[in-house]
């Protein structure tokens, strides 16, 4: 008869090379090699690029208007932001 997997409590699990505090303490920007540019002329504050952003490097300033900007210190350049964008107001230019 084989025997069945006894679950373990969390307690007893080995560590492993998971976090123990939240992602946005890594500065994950250094990553890129195309950053996203937004032409505020052009962006209808639809946050769609918001919604979609896998990392969270979009931000809604609350202060200036509800206008959405990058936070570059998290952004990796995957450019979903970009492709996401309806009316295309955020090109990715490479990074320098």
């Amino acid at each position: 008869m084989k025997k069945r997997w006894d679950p373990k409590s969390y307690k007893d699990l080995p560590y492993t090379p998971i976090m123990d505090r939240p992602t946005t303490h890594n500065k994950t920007g250094v990553w890129r090699t195309f950053r996203p540019i937004i032409d505020y002329e052009k962006c209808t504050k639809c946050y769609i690029c918001w919604k979609f952003c896998p990392d969270a490097a979009i931000i809604i300033v609350e202060e200036e208007d509800r206008k959405v900007e990058i936070d570059y210190d998290h952004c990796k350049g995957c450019a979903v932001c970009a492709e996401e964008c309806p009316v295309k107001c955020i090109k990715m230019e490479r990074e320098r």
